[in-house]
Order: C-alpha cells, then sequence, then structure tokens
C-alpha cells in the first residue's frame, strides 16, 4: 500500500521547485492533491494534468499565500472540491536579497508576510478541519538559514527562524486533537535558483558541506511524505533539518 494513499494534502507553491516535488511525490504515493501556483498558469495546469494520469485527484488553484483572506477562500474551496484535508505543506516562500543599511522596509514586509504570516494564514484556516477529522499533519517549510543566519539575508532567516517557534507552538496547542505540526529545514537543494550560481559560489557551498553536494528537492519531498503519513504518527514539534551535516 502505499505511504499516502487515501490522504488529501495542500501544498502552498507547488508549482516548482522543492513545491513541485513534493506535490509529485505526494501524488505517487497516493495522496490527492492541491497546490498553489501566484503567476505560471500554464506550468501548473500541465502539473494538474500530469498528476491526474497517475490515478489522483489533483487541482491547481491561484492564491497568494500571504493574504489571510485568499488563504481563508483557498482551504474553503479545497474542502468542497475534496471533501477533507489532512496535510497541509506550507512551502511558499520568496527571497529579497540585500545588507541590512540597504534594507527597504517593503522589502522586509514582503518576506515576512511570504514566508512567515502565510505559515499562520494557512495554518488558522486549516486546523478547523482537522479538528473535525481528529487529526492531521502540518509540515512547514524553514531553512537552515533560519539556523544560522546569513549576510544579506535578514529578512528571510528572521521569517525562517520564526516558523521554529511557531511549529512548536501549534504542536503543543493541537496535539491532543491528533494534529501533529513539525518544521523542516533544507540545506543548499538543486533548484533554479541555485543553477544560476557561479562556480566559485558553489564550490564555497560545497565545502561547508561535510557530503560535499546539494541535496536534491526530491529528498526533501521523501522527508515530507514520511512526516505526512502514518509512518510518523509520535514526530510532532520537531525541526528536522536536510543539509548534508552542514549544521551539525
Amino acid at each position: 500500500m502505499k505511504l499516502l494513499q487515501g490522504k488529501i494534502a495542500l501544498v502552498t507553491g507547488g508549482s516548482r521547485g522543492i513545491g513541485a516535488s513534493i506535490v509529485r511525490r505526494f501524488a505517487e504515493q497516493g495522496a490527492d492533491v492541491a497546490f498553489t501556483y501566484h503567476s505560471s498558469e500554464e506550468k501548473a495546469k500541465a502539473m494538474e494534468a500530469e498528476l491526474t494520469a497517475l490515478g489522483v485527484r489533483a487541482k491547481a488553484y491561484r492564491s497568494d499565500a500571504a493574504s489571510y483572506q485568499e488563504a481563508e477562500e483557498l482551504i474553503n474551496s479545497v474542502l468542497a472540491d475534496f471533501g477533507q484535508l489532512d496535510i497541509l505543506v506550507n512551502n511558499a516562500g520568496i527571497t529579497q536579497d540585500t545588507l541590512m543599511l540597504r534594507m527597504t522596509e517593503e522589502q522586509w514586509d514582503r518576506v515576512i508576510e511570504t514566508n512567515l504570516k502565510s505559515v499562520f494564514n494557512l495554518t488558522k484556516h486549516a486546523l478547523r478541519p482537522m479538528m473535525k477529522n481528529r487529526g492531521g499533519s502540518i509540515i512547514n517549510m524553514s531553512s537552515v538559514v533560519g539556523v544560522t543566519g546569513n549576510a544579506g539575508q535578514a529578512n528571510y532567516a528572521a521569517s525562517k527562524a520564526g516558523i521554529f517557534g511557531f511549529s512548536k507552538s501549534i504542536a503543543k496547542e493541537m496535539g491532543s486533537r491528533n494534529i501533529r505540526c513539525n518544521a523542516v529545514a533544507p540545506g543548499f537543494i538543486e533548484t533554479d535558483m541555485t543553477h544560476i550560481l557561479d562556480e566559485k559560489t558553489k564550490e564555497a557551498y560545497l565545502n561547508a558541506i561535510p557530503l560535499k553536494r546539494l541535496g536534491r528537492a526530491e529528498e526533501v519531498a521523501d522527508l515530507c511524505v514520511f512526516l505526512g503519513s502514518d509512518m510518523s504518527t509520535y514526530i510532532s514539534g520537531q525541526t528536522i533539518s536536510i543539509c548534508g551535516a552542514m549544521t551539525t
């Protein structure tokens, strides 16, 4: 039996990068999957068709996770279309990197709203249906940068560090309702953003990683499958790094 057979999952920012890998892995493991996109409707619809071909229900929703109202509308739409919600992956995120002396208020606010407030927005509206369903798994995508900090990423690091405390708090609040909440903290993962880095920068990253390679988005997705499945029913309130021992 597939690990997520019979479960309904929602993944924000699911049309590209790590999010797309999570969506695909979930579908491969039998989950019906709802996922959001922000701008690329063509890519999202193509993925929707790809997932449906695997024999699961799949639907793409255009939604801004940073908007409280749109998050509420999204959860209501997923419930209307799929009937319930078992797994929520708060994956939507952006970067707007610059040194603090140059950082604008808008750059700070936009990153905090997209990366951290979005986690509040979706979790807030997902809790009641999960309580009604007597269980659920919330997976919040953070980053090792939330652990280590990084020059030029004060906004991003703050948003990702905030996810740690949020996840622990929700785990304690909702544990008696059989709702689990964990954070995943990827290190340097091969994505569109890493492909554009110059060789010198990549070499510097590799020197900091004991496993001497970048991670793959599929490896992050596999961890999310585990956390969403019944194999992890006693794991909650944890931050799990997937970084090749970079932060060990």
